[in-house]
């Protein structure tokens, strides 16, 4: 790296002519250039430059190597530049890893709406149950519901939801409305992951209730489609359930009670993002 700014310096005197016009130029001391590129000659092992008390000239190897140099540093600034240009207007393909229903149920509006705002981002999503490879995979951000696990990643929040408890109109005539926490021992209820017990909290009061039910599953859709089909009770967001709640297949049930918050993460491999993914994770933030 050091290598590469006195390349850089050196441009700057053989530019300006001098040791005091490349000074004025980089802020760099007469005396900090004149040692910098003497150190350059040595290590180089060949002299750049003819150095008089008004001025300087180039020799052989100095002009070889100032074309050279020039390049190196032109092709530099113009990356730099570019990526000035990607913090202004972001651009390029932008990878990200959703959890499946949460997305397709809530998230796309909010992705539409951002996709209108810049034009020059294209997307590549991939939407599954599994935790992404962050650090082995190629995603720019992946959108997790529930605890971030991994103490090596960075875990942004954008939101927190209270899940509440949910069933369909058929079910909740044949097998009665619970009305406290306790009633859910009776009652068929959908659970994720082989939970068999829900922490509800009505504000107050806390209570851990047991359940249990024929269903035992790992996808938040199945458990919301067999709910919407007579088959249970879902303890689930309202963003996952907002279409069957809207046509009437699924119902509130002790509305007074609900779940823990389940915080909803944006989550990098890095704390240094590009332009894109910065302001995704700004506009989910500030959307959700």
């Amino acid at each position: 790296m050091e290598l590469l700014n006195d390349m850089a310096l050196f441009v700057e005197v053989v530019k300006a002519k001098g040791f005091r016009g490349a000074a004025e130029v980089t802020g760099v001391p007469n005396s900090t250039l004149s040692r910098r590129i003497s150190a350059l000659e040595k290590a180089i092992g060949l002299r750049l430059l003819h150095r008089t008390t008004r001025r300087i000239e180039l020799t052989e190897a100095g002009q070889i190597y100032f074309e050279r140099c020039k390049r190196i540093v032109d092709e530099a600034r113009l990356a730099h530049d570019q990526l000035g240009e990607m913090l202004a207007q972001p651009r390029g393909t932008l990878r990200v890893s959703f959890p499946v229903d949460f997305a397709v149920t809530y998230l796309a509006p909010l992705i539409t709406e951002f996709a209108e705002l810049y034009p020059g981002i294209s997307f590549d999503f991939d939407l599954t149950p599994r935790r992404v490879d962050l650090i082995g995979e190629p995603f720019d951000v992946a959108i997790r519901i529930g605890e971030s696990e991994n103490s090596q990643l960075i875990a942004r929040p954008l939101a927190s939801f209270p899940p509440g408890l949910y069933a369909s109109p058929r079910y909740v005539e044949r097998a009665g409305e619970p009305r406290a926490p306790g009633d859910l021992a009776r009652h068929q209820c959908l659970s994720m992951l082989k939970a068999d017990s829900w922490t509800l909290q009505d504000g107050t009061r806390t209570e851990s209730v047991a359940v249990g039910g024929r269903y035992s599953l790992n996808s938040v859709g199945m458990a919301r489609r067999l709910a919407a089909l007579d088959q249970g009770i879902v303890l689930m967001v309202e963003e996952i359930v907002a279409d069957e709640l809207q046509q009437g297949r699924l119902v509130r049930i002790m509305p007074e009670w609900q779940g823990a918050p389940i915080p909803v993460y944006a989550v990098t491999e890095t704390r240094l993002l590009p332009a894109k993914t910065q302001r995704f994770i700004e506009f989910l933030k500030e959307r959700i």
